[in-house]
């Protein structure tokens, strides 16, 4: 959401629901949210670019962006954003506890074929790689080395550090940061809501990421590691019984011989001594909307019970206050404390911390180790409706250390703007995403040295009288910055990567470290480290080396390394642009920024690149992106070219948040499109104009495009319309890329495909009659809605006529991806594993081993006969499928 090119990543607006394993949202319109629009997300895009261009012309870049560009703004692009990454495994109805975890038990039992995967990813991504500066890249930024999103962290003072990713499990350094193991992937869930070590330094991992985001995953519970230093996780470490799986989990906070865990479905306290008893549901302020309750099932469920925070009074453990509320406001919202009968009521006269369910939204505490000092940030409902510029309502601190106060505000959004912060652009300052970025860390050794993380950053040594910010969004607003690929930075210190998430304080050979976990990985800097006289931290090093990667992937591409040998690997990731690890690369490099969608890369030439941002905004490069900045002074100079199809000025309403792409397998000159139009363009990788598109077939008013695949010009498209569990509706187009000869299958609720989701495509190269079809979201008895069914792969040898599930023995589980081998088997990727089926077999097993149990949300075959991975949360794997060829085992 700020200048960097094509930087914004939209993973926003959500609310978490009882799928175990899946986030599962429902849209504003459900919920009854009403917050305004506060930003131009395509617009937003283009702030980078405008803003290096007004370097060059002496304006504003935030003036030269408020024409826009008549597109939908941030907020409702996050919303949208939100809504279809949840319904496709939601729709047509919200699943209960139990579904994943099914899904996982089963998994244990099933066979594996032979052959191992390798981590393609396992190496440094540098998105400030000089190489890679044309108009799209945010090289130069300042982030440097990035993973994918660290939610949680935690540190001790022997050197150790443990961080948590989004969807990517624990990963522990021995060396205050770098050279990581991964430590949990024995787990069913690898999503982190957060990680805390306890006064015995046994480290806690509750599972389920505490972010309302559109890719946040629940979890199976909490977990604790005895031996952190030496030890793994075990499913077996588990504490307490089921009573937290399907949760996400925001905050874990001790007292004495007791845990306090804030939840999507409440607040839960547990002892740490007798870790096997069940969790007690200490606060829930509507049961109802529980499992099992009278209105579990009503489409507003996952938003009645959201519990953000828990702060204890460090002189009276027995005095509680809690943080409950729905980011997006309701009646419920407030801050409680329990009364002399047991109940727990709303409190007021706290002072100046908001006490008002209008005001109390999202909210983080952060303690003194000495108990003199209680910090809190607030996001308001209220604010968020009213404000177009920040959601945050302020920083506040309770100088008597007691949760009860009284609060004193010390900053707000416009305070924190003066600080040296980077967000100075009307619709988008500091707190836009309070809802969404929220940490606090007090220095243990002085309570009045605190961090705070927002979007970016900030510091106060004073207790919050003054404020720096050590790690500003990005450096391109600032006067040091410098396009010039002989400077990584300019003449600006690298900062962190944007939107902050976890953070801790630990200690490495005696020294003090800061470390926070963002949108881009961990990073860390001295506790009291120097800054430039901009308040800007002098000292930040990233701590991705490669050795940890959590990065999310939603697509992968392949080709030939023309000028260096071996293969090209692109993919579009989850607010870190799209990747590109050429032949002989020992790093990777990022030639697009901002969220990185679904991707077109040439077989035969891996420089021949198509990337989509997000709603159809694709753009194509003829040279990997290779750029020095020149087109920062001469616009001919660039290489990357816009050219997206007309749907994507309509946003959600046009297309997918992640639209699908693809090109023709036997014609790469032959694209298609999908977005409520089916979208060709026969020219290729030589396009250079969205209006080159021509529209072969509109899927009609409130449709639009899932999937799409073409073969021989022959075109299959699955859509939905509405997409989300009120009317949830679901078809699949079939026609030819010239235009004629479209038609819809019949696919009544009633029939062999289920109304769920239809995620992908495979045509048989032999045959295009020949087609296979995915289908997404979970199918037990728990899915409500007509015509669920049961199912998640079929297939049809008439050109979608007749339809046979050929789901067999697999789990029930979301299936993503579907990928036809050259030796004739079948590989299925899903939310769990990749799944195999040989040729004439009826039973599938588990593709090879090694792969982490994480969400694979495409497959592509290489040019190099590999099966490649990508995967929303561990990077991208191949697979050499010619280990598979004539195995009568496999």
């Amino acid at each position: 959401m700020m200048p960097q090119r094509h930087r914004r990543r939209f993973i926003t607006c959500t609310v978490v629901a009882a799928a175990f394993g899946l986030v599962s949202t429902q849209s504003f319109a459900a919920s009854g949210d009403t917050r305004p629009r506060p930003w131009n997300a395509r617009h937003q895009a283009d702030i980078g670019r405008q803003h290096i261009k007004a370097l060059h012309s002496g304006k504003s870049a935030f003036a030269a962006s408020e024409k826009g560009d008549g597109g939908s703004d941030e907020a409702e692009n996050s919303a949208e954003g939100t809504a279809q990454y949840t319904e496709a495994r939601t729709a047509p109805g919200i699943v209960a506890p139990g579904a994943y975890g099914a899904a996982w038990a089963q998994l244990q039992s099933m066979q594996h074929t032979g052959g191992d995967w390798n981590h393609v990813t396992k190496k440094p991504y540098n998105s400030d790689d000089p190489r890679y500066r044309d108009i799209n890249s945010n090289s130069s930024g300042g982030s440097g080395n990035v993973t994918g999103r660290i939610t949680g962290i935690a540190a001790d003072d022997q050197g150790y550090v443990y961080a948590g990713g989004a969807n990517g499990g624990v990963f522990r350094s021995k060396t205050g940061g770098g050279n990581w193991q991964p430590i949990a992937d024995k787990l069913p869930s690898l999503s982190t809501g957060t990680l805390a070590l306890d006064g015995s330094k046994r480290l806690w991992y509750a599972t389920g990421e505490s972010n309302t985001g559109a890719t946040s995953y629940v979890g199976t519970g909490v977990y604790v590691l005895p031996d952190p230093q030496h030890g793994q996780f075990q499913p077996g470490g588990r504490v307490g019984g089921a009573e937290l799986e399907s949760t996400t989990i925001h905050a874990l906070r001790f007292a004495g011989t007791t845990v306090w865990a804030a939840t999507s479905r409440g607040v839960w306290s547990h002892s740490t001594t007798i870790l096997s008893s069940p969790w007690k549901l200490e606060f829930a302020p509507n049961p109802d909307y529980l499992p099992g309750g009278s209105k579990a099932s009503d489409p507003s469920a996952p938003y009645k019970n959201i519990a953000n925070d828990i702060a204890v009074d460090p002189k009276d453990p027995s005095k509680v206050l809690l943080a409950v509320g729905w980011r997006g406001g309701d009646t419920y919202n407030g801050l409680y404390s329990k009364q002399s009968d047991g109940s727990w009521k709303t409190v007021s006269g706290l002072g100046d911390l908001p006490t008002n369910s209008g005001d109390v939204g999202n909210v983080t505490f952060g303690a003194a180790a000495d108990g003199s000092r209680l910090y809190a940030i607030d996001q308001s409902p209220a604010q968020m409706a009213s404000n177009p510029d920040s959601g945050l309502k302020g920083v506040y601190v309770s100088k008597s250390g007691s949760p009860f106060g009284p609060w004193t505000l010390i900053a707000d959004y416009t305070k924190l703007k003066a600080s040296g912060s980077a967000l100075q652009g009307a619709g988008y300052m500091p707190g836009i995403q309070s809802w969404y970025n929220q940490f606090l860390q007090v220095d243990p050794n002085n309570a009045d040295h605190v961090y705070l993380g927002l979007e970016e950053v900030f510091e106060t040594k004073n207790g919050g009288t003054s404020w720096i910010t050590p790690g500003p969004y990005w450096n391109f607003p600032f006067p040091c910055w410098s396009i010039d690929p002989a400077k990584q930075t300019g003449d600006c210190s690298p900062t962190t990567h944007s939107d902050q998430h976890a953070v801790a304080i630990g200690s490495y050979r005696g020294k003090s470290y800061a470390f926070v976990g963002n949108d881009g990985g961990i990073y860390r800097r001295p506790l009291n480290g120097a800054v430039d006289s901009g308040g800007h931290a002098k000292d930040w090093q990233s701590l991705n080396d490669g050795t940890i990667d959590t990065l999310q992937y939603y697509s992968v591409g392949i080709g030939k390394d023309l000028t260096y040998g071996g293969v090209s690997v692109t993919g579009g990731l989850q607010d870190n642009g799209q990747s590109i690890l050429r032949g002989r690369d020992k790093v990777t490099g990022s030639n697009f920024g901002g969220d990185g969608g679904d991707t077109i890369t040439d077989p035969a030439n891996g420089c021949n690149i198509a990337n989509e941002y997000v709603y159809l905004d694709m753009w194509v490069t003829q040279n990997c992106g290779v750029n020095n900045g020149s087109w920062a002074t001469d616009p001919t100079k660039a290489t990357e070219y816009e050219v997206a199809p007309p749907d994507k000025d309509l946003g959600g309403a046009g297309a997918r948040f992640i639209a699908p792409i693809t090109s023709d397998a036997k014609d790469t000159n032959t694209w298609v499109a999908g977005g409520r139009h089916v979208w060709v363009q026969n020219k290729g990788f030589a396009i250079r104009s969205g209006a080159e598109w021509k529209s072969a077939y509109d899927l009609g008013d409130g449709h639009v495009a899932t999937a799409v695949a073409s073969s021989g010009s022959t075109v299959y498209v699955g859509w939905c319309g509405p997409c989300d569990s009120k009317g949830f509706s679901r078809g699949i187009a079939v026609g030819n890329a010239d235009g004629t000869g479209w038609h819809q299958l019949n696919l009544p609720v009633d029939g062999t495909i289920p109304n769920r989701y239809i995620s992908g495509f495979e045509v048989d190269p032999a045959n295009a009659q020949h087609v296979y079809v995915a289908v997404n979201g979970f199918s037990r008895k728990w899915t409500e809605g007509p015509g669920a069914g049961i199912g998640h792969i079929f297939e049809s040898k008439n050109g979608g006529t007749d339809w046979t599930d050929i789901s067999a023995n697999l789990p029930d589980v979301p299936a993503n991806t579907v990928k036809l081998l050259p030796n004739g088997g079948l590989a299925l990727g899903t939310d769990l594993a990749v799944f195999y089926r040989p040729t004439g077999a009826s039973q599938w097993k588990v593709l090879g081993n090694e792969l982490p149990t994480t969400a694979v949300i495409q497959l592509k075959l290489g040019p190099d006969n590999n099966l490649y991975a990508a995967t929303h949360g561990r990077g991208i794997w191949s697979f050499d499928v010619r280990r598979l060829k004539g195995r009568t085992n496999d």
